[in-house]
């Protein structure tokens, strides 16, 4: 007598040829620890077989339709902005919650907090004795995460850990990312007094029309003089023109972005040749096949039997 446990998922790859040969060793070895019976492809004949799409944008699948029978759409991206409006897509569609990933951020995160609160660049070599060039301690200092989610609670706990001052704002004042010890949770038009604090500004929000924008002339006025602004985040979140102008006039000390509004950063930007400008090229959290490959065996197990999804993506919020 067979029961679910013996049914084989056909699951669909649609990413990159290039991220083949190193997925599909990481998802076989989730699925083999998982007792998962899998007929994984990059090609099925009749798209009414498959099952599953482990997808991310750049791969061939740009028609959900003709996939009558997916019960899922398992992302390997954490962004889902360029899918969730895809009005082909009515299948169930999970965004990439990666350990690996979220790994990543965290120390992306507390490494450049600590370059600017240590000070680590005013120690040139070069025979001058700063002996009165002293950093204060993380408790004197506020990291204020606009955004938390899995992410931001991530990075929230770790530098609350160290000893900074940590609040964390969201629209709503949750946040996916939980309750985090040690950190104070503001929501929605607290948005003034979470940036009037901000030593440290780090934005960790979806790009979505009511976050695009929302570091602004305006906003970014409201941070304090010498406010250091990370975004690991999205591109779209910050003013290009806005940034420019708080850096030139000295409002903001400095900006270390990872996410653009154009990516690759084209070479003439002036982001690039600014002095108060670190460019790092979207390297902060990469989804790593390895971590994530057990996301996907968990949710493609859930798919089996009937099972509630993980880190399903709510279609009207966007993410």
């Amino acid at each position: 007598m067979s029961t679910d446990q013996d049914r084989t998922l056909r699951a669909l790859f649609s990413a990159r040829d290039d991220d083949w040969e190193e997925w599909r060793s990481a998802l076989s070895a989730a699925f083999a620890a998982r007792g998962l019976k899998v007929d994984l492809s990059r090609s099925f004949a009749d798209p009414a077989e498959v099952d599953a799409i482990i997808y991310a944008p750049t791969g061939p699948v740009k028609d959900f339709t003709p996939y009558v029978n997916v019960g899922l759409v398992q992302s390997l991206w954490a962004g889902v902005e360029r899918i969730v409006g895809d009005r082909t897509l009515t299948q169930p569609l999970a965004r990439m919650v990666d350990p690996g990933l979220r790994q990543s951020m965290v120390e992306w995160c507390l490494g450049w907090v600590l370059r600017f609160h240590l000070g680590m660049d005013n120690y040139r070599q070069d025979g001058v004795w700063r002996h009165r060039v002293v950093p204060p301690l993380a408790s004197d200092r506020h990291v204020v995460i606009a955004g938390m989610g899995e992410l931001g609670g991530a990075v929230a706990g770790m530098l609350a850990s160290v000893g900074f001052r940590v609040t964390g704002w969201s629209a709503s004042g949750r946040g996916g990312g939980g309750s985090v010890d040690g950190v104070e949770m503001l929501a929605g038009d607290a948005l003034p007094l979470a940036l009037s604090r901000a030593d440290f500004l780090i934005t960790l929000l979806p790009d979505t029309p009511g976050t695009r924008g929302l570091l602004n002339e305006s906003t970014l006025a409201m941070l304090p003089k010498g406010a250091v602004i990370l975004n690991p985040g999205r591109g779209p979140l910050i003013s290009d023109d806005a940034l420019l102008a708080a850096l030139d006039s000295g409002h903001v000390r400095h900006a270390v972005l990872d996410v653009f509004r154009t990516e690759p950063l084209p070479p003439e930007h002036p982001f690039w040749h600014h002095p108060a400008v670190t460019v790092t090229p979207h390297i902060a959290a990469e989804t790593k096949p390895s971590t994530a490959s057990t996301v996907v065996a968990e949710n493609l197990v859930r798919l089996r039997d009937g099972q509630p999804f993980l880190h399903l993506v709510d279609r009207d919020r966007g993410y």
